[in-house]
């Protein structure tokens, strides 16, 4: 086989490109042409912007419906924090959904149909009668929010190649935080029922983009669909790249592991040393705190002593879109791993003062009984709480944020791919659930201080996680990365 691919690239090369000289994949990638791979991929990114507006919903719109007039809608404090967490039992559900419709639909038909259930969720949202409606809404968002999690990072990993895998697989969480980001200002100049009828435009463009784009090659080729495959790979390569040449690399790989997953196949270390990290990799992302963080972020900066918390939030918003968008621009060149190491290493430091912000508040408010000296003394450490806040968002952009997601569309053989894909967005937004549905009781009993602190811990054992057991995939293909957890050389 490798007499083969190594014959069909020099039969595209002629004299000019001396492949035995240079790699297979570099003469491969030389005639490359990107163009149309970065036009999938914004078409497909639209689905994670989705999930951002999603995200951020909450933050805005629990303040003005806890305010409302209308008594049938009106949010107590308890239907408040479940009006901000239900949307990631939705995702949880989504999540396996989407491990089911990626094996059996294909990536392409399962990102579309997603697309659904985010406009008629928005849609109940907006003509809500009653607070039941706004949680179904938030449900069915959700479940678009979760199958979007698995089916993006899937999609874009199977059609780019190991060159700019990286950068694109990073702007599926710079999307998010750019909806995050767009709801936020959004929020500051609409009303709750017109912010979710601005939700609900993104998901509608995606559905209508992704019509003209391919499903990925490595989908068609596991459905024994080589022709469908070489077109799809010709439109994201060129018309110059050698298609035939990968399509039978991919074959190779997938002639090696089989194509059908068994429950047996979970003894395979194979499958399960990349499934364990990637489940793990999620439970660590969101025992960070950053959900918690992100949905009462408002709530946090008003706590905080900010008379402007709903412009605080965007600028933490900014923040996130910046430093993420600088993790996708140096993702292939410094790596997954010390990327991963830095995020950590800066959510530490700044959960810890976070922390020591808030104890100190505390003993302030408790020491001095005279408010106005109360109010003089707390604006002096006001700098504290934003400059932590600021190092934590843009802490977790550069890694903890993006990486996750990426590594999770690298890690998995492509047989198990939609199972483990699955079980991990399950482990994702089951944490996610749990962290935000109990962040006012830790609030409560470990007090503000305690909370953070505790966000901190947890964000050195990430540090030694990675350290210890993550692998460098960085300029690697997918079938490379496979093989070294199967223990083999790759092709």
């Amino acid at each position: 086989m490798d007499s083969e691919r190594r014959r069909l690239l020099d039969a595209e090369s002629g004299d000019e490109t001396p492949t035995g000289l240079i790699s297979e994949q570099d003469a491969y990638l030389s005639k490359v042409k990107n163009v149309k791979l970065y036009l999938a991929t914004f078409a497909s990114v639209l689905g994670p912007m989705s999930f951002g507006f999603v995200l951020g919903y909450s933050s805005p719109a629990i303040p003005e419906l806890t305010r409302i007039s209308d008594p049938r809608l009106r949010l107590d404090d308890v239907q408040a924090s479940w009006f901000g967490s239900i949307v990631t039992l939705g995702a949880a559900a989504g999540g396996l959904v989407g491990g089911w419709m990626v094996g059996r639909i294909g990536r392409k038909l399962s990102l579309m149909l997603c697309a659904l259930p985010f406009v008629f969720g928005f849609t109940m949202i907006i003509a809500a009668q009653n607070i039941l409606m706004l949680y179904i809404g938030r449900v069915l968002t959700g479940m678009a929010s979760g199958v979007t999690s698995l089916v993006v990072p899937l999609y874009i990993s199977e059609m780019a190649h190991e060159k700019v895998r990286g950068t694109l697989g990073s702007c599926v969480q710079l999307m998010v935080v750019l909806g995050i980001l767009l709801v936020y200002f959004l929020g500051l100049f609409m009303d709750w029922r017109w912010l979710a009828i601005c939700c609900s435009v993104p998901p509608s463009l995606m559905m209508v983009f992704m019509c003209f784009m391919p499903e990925t090659p490595r989908f068609l080729l596991s459905q024994g669909k080589r022709r469908e495959a070489e077109e799809a790979l010709r439109f994201l390569r060129g018309p110059d790249a050698p298609v035939e040449w990968e399509c039978a690399r991919i074959e190779d790989a997938s002639d090696s592991q089989g194509t059908s997953f068994h429950i047996s196949d979970l003894k395979d270390p194979g499958v399960y040393k990349p499934l364990i990290i990637g489940i793990m990799l999620m439970v660590f992302q969101q025992m960070t705190g950053v959900n918690a963080i992100m949905f009462y972020a408002e709530n946090i900066f008003e706590q905080a002593h900010f008379e402007e918390s709903d412009l605080a939030s965007v600028i933490v918003g900014l923040i996130q879109v910046v430093f993420t968008a600088v993790a996708a621009l140096i993702m292939d060149k410094a790596g997954r791993k010390i990327l991963l190491v830095i995020s950590g290493v800066a959510m530490t430091i700044s959960t810890v003062a976070l922390g020591v912000y808030f104890h100190l508040m505390s003993k302030l408010g408790s020491a001095v009984t005279d408010t106005v000296s109360v109010a003089a003394e707390q604006p002096d450490l006001s700098w504290l709480a934003l400059a932590s806040m600021a190092v934590f968002i843009s802490g977790f952009a550069i890694g903890w944020g993006p990486i996750p997601w990426l590594i999770m569309s690298e890690i998995f053989p492509a047989k198990v791919r939609g199972f483990a894909s699955a079980m991990v967005v399950l482990s994702n937004w089951g944490m996610a659930f749990v962290v935000t549905k109990t962040f006012q009781d830790m609030l409560t009993s470990l007090t503000s201080a305690g909370t953070f602190w505790l966000f901190s811990s947890t964000c050195v054992v990430n540090i030694l996680f990675t350290v210890i057991f993550i692998p460098e995939t960085k300029g690697k293909t997918l079938e490379q990365i496979e093989a070294i957890f199967r223990g083999t050389s790759g092709p």
